[in-house]
């Protein structure tokens, strides 16, 4: 349990004497679901037809379902934003679940079981990349940069201006506050569930039978995992909706 929080380090930079991770578990397993989302668009999205097969029809499904909840969230200017919200949703659902899918034989059992000493330390753990402070942190800076370039854009420099004293000018703190608490809060919920869920989780693995982790990850991996991507889009477009607002 010691090494939990710990990232695994696939190679590192020596800058001023000291090392710095510079691949680490989270940037692979990130790069292997990206990797799984173009693959999948592509598959999904080719040869479209006016009579739709079982492919077509999940795209269709998923991309209507991201559209209604967008439009009912976001309300105005809601189809510039599908993109965006749908992307970042299927990236953090599928980041939280990875854990699912930690199928991936180590080094000892490479040694002991199939006699291939050369692969002893082998290890590749298939990590949530969102239990990963700078991960969340990155995701939560890009989302509050949109909501930011959205308000100039739908307000301009005075409307922006105008936010900071208007009804009261004690509200200029309050923005000037917010513009630090929403990136935090975005960063931090994300990264507190799925980490404490992922210490959970190896907690179960070291004191339970394999049937108990089973029921808790179906929890803390499926339904946990999927219902954080949906409350950190579900905020990031309550925060666009009020920052699009006309007075």
């Amino acid at each position: 349990m010691e090494n939990v929080t710990e990232s695994y380090v696939f190679a590192s930079l020596t800058i001023g004497g000291k090392e710095v991770p510079f691949i680490t578990d989270a940037v692979v397993v990130s790069w292997l679901i990206m990797a799984v989302l173009i693959i999948a668009s592509f598959i999904l999205t080719r040869k479209l037809k006016k009579i739709p097969g079982s492919a077509q029809n999940f795209a269709e499904s998923v991309v209507e379902l991201i559209s209604g909840i967008c439009k009912n969230t976001i309300g105005h200017h809601w189809e510039g934003f599908v993109p965006y919200i749908g992307t970042v949703l299927l990236y953090i659902a599928l980041c939280n679940v990875a854990g699912i899918f930690n199928i991936i034989p180590t080094g000892e059992f490479f040694s002991k079981y199939m006699h291939i000493t050369a692969l002893e330390h082998f290890e590749f753990p298939i990590r949530p990349p969102t239990k990963n402070f700078n991960v969340t942190l990155c995701l939560a800076f890009m989302s509050m940069a949109i909501v930011i370039f959205n308000e100039f854009r739908h307000k301009g420099f005075k409307g922006w201006l105008r936010g900071f004293y208007r009804p009261l000018p004690i509200n200029g703190f309050v923005k000037a506050l917010d513009y630090v608490i929403r990136p935090t809060s975005l960063c931090l919920r994300l990264f507190g569930n799925i980490l404490g869920g992922f210490i959970v989780l190896e907690l179960v693995y070291a004191a339970f039978p394999p049937a108990a982790p089973a029921i808790a990850g179906i929890y803390f991996d499926l339904f946990d995992g999927c219902l954080q991507a949906y409350v950190f889009v579900f905020l990031t477009m309550v925060y666009l909706q009020e920052a699009m607002e006309t007075e």
